[in-house]
């Protein structure tokens, strides 16, 4: 189906397509498929573009007809990996020497927490990229420590393809079945994404404020 159709169709459930939302379906109805693996991988290094509207609108399209469900899913998820491996080798060529220098400027953060940050990910790198995939924020960031820690590349490209066929899938399948109401898929996802933000704020805050305790601790007692 062509964009104007899709256009028309949002518009007569009463829920029009404008901003973002008309220029994803506008790229996928000048590409294809492929154009929704394009800007999922855009998504990748720009996470303001978000993949909570690209996928679910990729499902809708494909309902209309624009192109098949199985192309949605691979293109999206190839665009996935294509986007984090970009970011893994961002983390690559920072690498650990040159974000030691970093790490060591920065106010409240010493190597020790470094050590221990690349301690747990020696650990649980494997989970923290498969499941990293799956959560908003952290699905292209996850890429960038994967990088500097030099995971094998080949486990690197299978975890993330996995961890985002799930996540892909998921939310394509939700604008496919849902249709012209694609839109319900989004604004649950953006609940997580704040629930995501909200966690994520409140440790950072707890972090830094019993670095300072510690801080002025190491002090009284010198």
């Amino acid at each position: 189906m062509s964009l104007p159709a899709i256009l028309a169709a949002t518009a007569e459930s009463g829920s029009p397509l404008t901003g973002v939302a008309a220029w994803v379906v506008d790229v996928m109805n000048a590409i294809g498929a492929p154009g929704a693996g394009f800007l999922v991988a855009l998504e990748n290094l720009f996470p303001p573009l978000p993949s909570e509207v690209i996928l679910p609108l990729a499902g809708f399209t494909a309902s209309q007809g624009g192109f098949s469900l199985a192309s949605a899913i691979f293109w999206t998820t190839l665009g996935s990996i294509v986007g984090a491996i970009a970011l893994y080798w961002i983390g690559i060529a920072l690498g650990r020497r040159r974000l030691r220098i970093v790490v060591d400027k920065m106010p409240l953060v010493d190597l020790y927490d470094l050590d221990r940050t690349e301690a747990w990910f020696d650990r649980h790198g494997r989970k923290a990229v498969f499941f990293g995939r799956m959560v908003p924020i952290f699905r292209s960031l996850i890429s960038i420590p994967a990088g500097i820690e030099r995971m094998p590349f080949g486990l690197f490209v299978l975890l993330s393809g996995l961890g985002s066929l799930i996540w892909n899938t998921i939310f394509v399948l939700a604008g496919f079945y849902l249709g012209e109401n694609w839109h319900i898929a989004e604004q649950y996802a953006s609940v997580f994404s704040r629930i995501v933000v909200v966690v994520v704020l409140v440790a950072v805050i707890g972090w830094v404020l019993k670095r300072i305790r510690r801080n002025r601790q190491a002090r009284s007692d010198t």
